[in-house]
C-alpha cells in the first residue's frame, strides 16, 4: 500500500516539475518575441538613411583628386592651390532625386545671384547619383571653369559681390514623392457667400505695388540707411593674399531645365571654407612649418682638432 502511495506521489512531483519548466520556457519565448517586434518595425519604417549632413558627400577636386580636408572650429577647410582649376563633386545617397543649390563665394553657380537656398536655381542629382560642377554656367551649352585665385581677381570682385569670398556651400532638397488622392463622395453644395469669396481672393492675390507717396517714403528710408552706411567703416577691399574663385576658360557643358516638386525643408547642408596655406597656418588649421636642425647629429659629428692655426674671423 505504501509503495503504491509513494509511487503515485513521485509521479505527481515529476509532473509538477515538468509543468513548471514548460511554463518558464514558454514565458522566455514570449519575452524574446516581444523584444524583437520593435526592431523589425523600426527597420521597416527607416528603410532609408536619415538625411543629415553626413548623408551627402561634397568634395573639391583638383586634377581629378579630392583635396585634403581639415575639421576645425565646427567647419571644414581645404587648402586652395593658387591658379589651379577645380571642380565640386556632389553625391546623392538617397533612392530619390534631389536638387542641390550650389554657391561659390556666395554666388549661385548657375546664375551668379546671391539669394536664399530655396529661391536659388539648383542642380538635379539622380537617385544614388553623383555630379561634378566645374564652373560658372554661362548658357545652356557652356560654362567657365572655377579656379583658385586672389580676391582682387575673383569673379565675385568683378561683379562687386565680395562679402562671401572663400566659401563653397551646398544645400540639398529632396523631391516630394508622388501621392494618390482617393476619390471621395462630394457633399452638399454650399451657398455662395460673396463676402467670404472676396476675402479669399484678397489673400491669394499678389501684393499691390506702392503708390508714389509710399515710394517716396521708401526712398527717404533708403537715404537714411545710406547715410548710416557711409558713417560706418568700409568693408575691407579685396586683396592679393586671400583665396577666391575666378572665372576661367570656357568649356562645353550642356544643361536643360526641368520642373520638380521639392520639399521646402532642406535635407542637408554642407559648407566648405578654403584658404591658401599661409592663411590656414594663421588660423591654426594646419601647423606652422618650423626648421628642425638635427642638433644632436651635428654635435655627435663634432671634432676637437682640424685646422693648424686659428683662422681670422673676417
Amino acid at each position: 500500500m505504501w509503495k503504491k502511495f509513494l509511487t503515485g506521489l513521485s509521479l505527481m512531483i515529476a509532473i509538477a516539475v515538468l509543468a513548471g519548466l514548460a511554463l518558464r520556457y514558454g514565458s522566455q519565448n514570449v519575452q524574446a518575441f516581444k523584444a524583437a517586434e520593435p526592431e523589425s518595425a523600426t527597420n521597416e519604417i527607416y528603410s532609408e538613411p536619415v538625411a543629415t549632413e553626413n548623408g551627402f558627400a561634397v568634395e573639391v577636386l583638383v586634377d581629378g583628386r579630392p583635396l585634403a580636408e581639415y575639421a576645425a572650429r565646427g567647419r571644414r577647410y581645404i587648402e586652395a592651390l593658387e591658379n589651379a582649376e577645380y571642380e565640386v563633386r556632389i553625391h546623392n545617397p538617397f533612392g530619390t532625386r534631389v536638387a542641390v543649390a550650389l554657391s561659390v563665394d556666395g554666388l549661385n553657380s548657375i546664375d551668379a545671384r546671391h539669394t536664399s537656398a530655396w529661391d536659388a536655381h539648383k542642380w538635379v542629382i539622380a537617385p544614388y547619383g553623383t555630379i561634378s560642377v566645374g564652373g560658372w554656367q554661362m548658357s545652356s551649352e557652356s560654362a567657365r571653369r572655377f579656379y583658385f585665385t586672389t580676391e582682387r581677381d575673383s569673379y565675385a570682385a568683378k561683379l562687386g559681390q565680395t562679402a562671401n569670398l572663400g566659401v563653397i556651400s551646398a544645400v540639398f532638397f529632396r523631391e516630394r514623392r508622388p501621392y494618390t488622392i482617393l476619390p471621395v463622395t462630394p457633399g452638399e453644395p454650399r451657398p455662395l457667400n460673396k463676402e467670404e469669396d472676396r476675402t479669399r481672393d484678397d489673400r491669394s492675390a499678389p501684393a499691390p505695388k506702392s503708390n508714389p507717396a509710399g515710394a517716396a517714403q521708401t526712398a527717404n528710408g533708403m537715404g537714411r540707411d545710406s547715410a548710416k552706411q557711409r558713417s560706418m567703416p568700409s568693408y575691407p577691399a579685396p586683396d592679393d593674399e586671400s583665396a577666391a574663385t575666378g572665372i576661367g576658360r570656357s568649356v562645353r557643358n550642356d544643361v536643360q531645365w526641368i520642373k520638380m516638386d521639392l520639399d521646402s525643408r532642406p535635407a542637408g547642408e554642407i559648407m566648405i571654407r578654403y584658404e591658401y596655406r599661409a592663411s590656414l597656418v594663421r588660423l591654426g588649421i594646419i601647423p606652422r612649418d618650423y626648421p628642425r636642425p638635427q642638433v644632436l647629429d651635428r654635435r655627435e659629428r663634432a671634432q676637437g682638432f682640424e685646422p693648424r692655426y686659428c683662422p681670422q674671423p673676417f
